[in-house]
């Protein structure tokens, strides 16, 4: 069976950027997912078209077939304040380096990166990470299939479904649901109005108040 529309497609890949591994499936847990629905780069798609289980792929893309060219305009400076709640500013999540959920002016959410922290503002990169960079991957197809009914009208894993009714976000435990004070999930990881706020040691009361064992610093809100 070919790659082709409407197929699930698996593939263990390697890439390759500036010289160095940047990311990789194994073959014993390949990338899957559904060819022709925009899963995936347009251009990482279209290099895999009529290909068959076994055969083997290696091709580059460049910035602009990839992630875009960088950005300087979407480097941004932030105030303090944007970071902060009830008046705290929450330090354990501006790190330089790691990648922030945020919203955007028309509401919608948007990554990015700090870059520096400084007494009064946060600097932020909202380019992908990749932008600006040539792709180089290679790899082999791994097996090929026509996927449902059920697969094409939500997704491999629920991607194209609409958000749930009350729901904040979808996230690791499944959807964090709104409550009468914030997003909280209670699913035996712990619970905390925003994804990842918790250490997995830590639980949560009524209301968001932290419930550790022993010293910890779980993030929950109140």
């Amino acid at each position: 069976m070919k790659v082709q529309k409407d197929h699930v497609v698996a593939v263990s890949y390697e890439l390759i950027v500036d010289g160095k591994l940047a990311d990789k499936a194994a073959s014993d847990a390949p990338l899957e997912y559904i060819h022709g629905t925009g899963m995936l780069l347009p251009k990482f798609e279209a290099s895999l078209e009529d290909k068959e289980p076994g055969d083997g792929f290696s091709f580059t893309l460049t910035p602009e077939e990839g992630y875009g060219t960088y950005n300087p305009a979407h480097l941004v400076r932030l105030p303090i304040e944007a970071f902060q709640i009830d008046g705290k500013t929450m330090t354990e999540f501006l790190v330089p380096g790691r990648t922030l959920p945020m919203l955007n002016s028309a509401g919608q959410v948007v990554q990015g990166t700090v870059v520096s922290v400084e007494k009064d503002e946060v600097v932020m990169d909202f380019n992908h990470p990749m932008a600006g960079k040539t792709l180089n991957f290679s790899g082999k197809v791994e097996s090929v299939r026509k996927a449902t009914e059920k697969e094409l009208s939500e997704g491999l894993h629920g991607e194209f479904l609409p958000p749930e009714e009350g729901c904040c976000h979808k996230g690791k435990g499944g959807c964090h649901k709104k409550d009468g004070e914030g997003c909280h999930k209670k699913d035996g990881e712990g619970c905390c109005k925003e994804e990842g706020a918790c250490k997995d040691d830590c639980g949560c009361k009524e209301g968001g108040e932290c419930d550790c064992e022993g010293d910890c610093d779980c993030g929950c809100k109140d």
